[in-house]
């Protein structure tokens, strides 16, 4: 499989909220995931590949097995039906890039198929603590007959949140398990990380706007540096429930980059993007992105 990606990379990604739901719990009435003991916002590694796997279908064209899809009746189609449109495992490996990217768990019969995909992330948390907010208000509509007066709506939000995911692909996982996970795979996954959170524009989620994305390609194999999410900080001078938006503090990558420098031999390439609203510093003192990974090997990303 000569296509097969060839390099570890690891994936660095934030992204902020703005009076909207990042990920509610189903079982916490659909309020957005927050961790009692800091404060600090949480979002699954499911709902990022969601965006990810809606912005491929639905904006590139792209075949993708794990995706809401209907009969002619309008009855949603099984795990099943989905298996029987495609035929083989191999027929929806080679055809369905979220497989490719991420695995999957299905078994249905006499069919099995167990993935783990190359590509996984971490929990996203937040780089501050949060303000959960709830909204009460009402409908025009009536909620059923013999009722003149429409009803009550309710939702949580939070009324900012910036979140950190940090993910990693695994090159080991793709040769292992015959998964044929190209390094074009892998840039249109990235390309729907960035532009998939952009439209992400329904009721509860609307207010999402990517605000940096860098992966960082080695050059050899086995190796990653780590926990990328963990050496940048939000530096701010209000509290943390009262930040609103981007430019309520800074990005202190001061960590970050110290910690690419010192790896700079083993680093092949890091591609990257960011928000023009996004404010950096470096050593206590605000700097370009390009500026701070200066002597490193990069390429801006154009979406």
């Amino acid at each position: 499989m000569e296509n097969v990606i060839k390099n570890r990379a690891e994936i660095l990604f934030l992204y902020d909220v703005s009076f909207a739901n990042p990920n509610g719990d189903p079982v916490d009435e659909n309020k957005p995931r927050i961790d009692e003991e800091t404060g600090i916002n949480i979002v699954t590694d499911v709902r990022l590949k969601r965006t990810i796997r809606d912005y491929l279908a639905y904006y590139k064209g792209k075949e993708v097995f794990i995706i809401e899809t209907r009969k002619d009746n309008g009855e949603l189609r099984t795990k099943k039906d989905r298996i029987e449109d495609f035929g083989t495992n191999e027929d929806i490996i080679a055809k369905c890039i979220d497989v490719r990217l991420f695995g999957a768990t299905t078994a249905v019969k006499d069919k099995m198929m167990i993935l783990t995909g190359p590509v996984q992330f971490k929990y996203g948390k937040s780089l501050h603590r949060v303000n959960l907010m709830y909204v009460k208000g009402t409908t025009v509509m009536p909620s059923g007959e013999g009722r003149e007066q429409g009803t009550f709506t309710e939702k949580y939000i939070l009324p900012y949140s910036l979140i950190a995911f940090y993910g990693i692909v695994n090159e080991n996982a793709a040769i292992n398990q015959n998964i044929p996970l190209t390094d074009e795979d892998v840039d249109l996954m990235l390309e729907g990380m960035w532009n998939g959170t952009k439209n992400l524009m329904s009721g509860s989620k609307i207010g999402h706007m990517p605000r940096l994305l860098i992966e960082v390609v080695y050059q050899e194999n086995n190796y990653q540096i780590g926990e990328l999410e963990k050496r940048i900080k939000f530096v701010h001078e209000m509290e943390d429930e009262e930040i609103r938006d981007i430019q309520d503090g800074k990005l202190d990558i001061t960590e970050l980059v110290a910690v690419l420098k010192q790896n700079q031999e083993k680093i092949k390439l890091i591609k990257y993007i960011y928000d023009d609203r996004v404010t950096f510093t470096c050593n206590g003192e605000e700097c370009t992105l390009e500026k701070a990974l200066k002597g490193l090997n990069i390429q801006k990303l154009q979406y």
